[in-house]
């Protein structure tokens, strides 16, 4: 069963996927991401479509990325997080290796996952009042390999440092001068541009585009990640720094990480 935080519209051969949680700036728990793994495959098997936009309910956020109070019901043992980071993944690579050209419609925040969202679609439209980050540095949280690899093949490892390192909170000129985005307007003018570009994407030939979105993905020529490195990336939650900074969030404090 979809989760009915994630709805489905169509406009003629363009499906617009809403993540429709703005209560909590539109990020995803568990369930959501199975469910945007299912919508994903789903859209992907529909050869009546052309094109596919993803976009957060209202303009205060396109993703927030992962729910950080879900956290302890969901990743707090070693086969809760095994599972959980298999799920992310599979969800993120849905995205990925959907026939169809997808576009990310972004305003308001894009942080953590909902980054590793927009980094896995073609096309990246974005208002200049965005911003885009990757928080993990503040929960002791380790972002996987196959999140990390969009990031520097769109705008190098000097900006991936800067991501995922120093934490930088990218305003929408800076994520678009980084590579970052296909697209920097006005905020009153993403959706409308977006949707453009959309269909644009459904007037050419749908072929053409399926054939070369996958030559695209195939001679960027990254090596697959293995089992063995995705399962490291889990680490993380054994960390007393990653524990202490789930509580820490929760009580809207500052954490105190100490390196083990």
């Amino acid at each position: 069963m979809l989760d009915p935080r994630l709805t489905v519209s169509r406009d003629g051969t363009i499906a617009i996927v809403t993540f429709n949680r703005p209560e909590r700036r539109n990020a995803f728990d568990l369930s959501m991401w199975r469910g945007l793994q299912t919508v994903m495959e789903q859209l992907s098997a529909d050869d009546d479509l052309r094109c596919v936009v993803l976009r957060g309910a209202g303009d205060k956020a396109f993703c927030a990325g992962a729910d950080i109070g879900a956290f302890a019901a969901e990743r707090g043992t070693d086969e809760r997080e095994a599972e959980y980071a298999h799920v992310l993944d599979e969800s993120m690579q849905s995205i990925r290796l959907c026939q169809h050209p997808v576009v990310a419609m972004i305003m308001g925040y894009c942080l953590g996952g909902g980054a590793g969202i927009a980094t896995m679609c073609d096309f990246r439209v974005g208002g200049e009042s965005m911003r885009m980050g990757i928080t993990a540095r503040n929960l002791g949280v380790w972002y996987p390999y196959a999140e990390i690899d969009p990031i520097i093949t769109l705008a190098g490892s000097g900006v991936a440092s800067e991501m995922l390192i120093e934490g930088r909170i990218f305003t929408g000129r800076e994520a678009y001068e980084k590579g970052l985005l296909s697209r920097l307007v006005a905020d009153d003018q993403v959706e409308a541009e977006s949707l453009g570009l959309a269909r644009r994407i459904a007037e050419g030939a749908p072929l053409s585009a399926r054939y070369h979105k996958a030559a695209i993905r195939r001679l960027r020529g990254a090596l697959p990640v293995t089992r063995e490195e995705e399962a490291a990336t889990s680490g993380f939650t054994k960390t007393e720094d990653f524990q202490n900074a789930c509580r820490s969030f929760m009580a809207k404090q500052k954490p105190v990480f100490r390196g083990r």
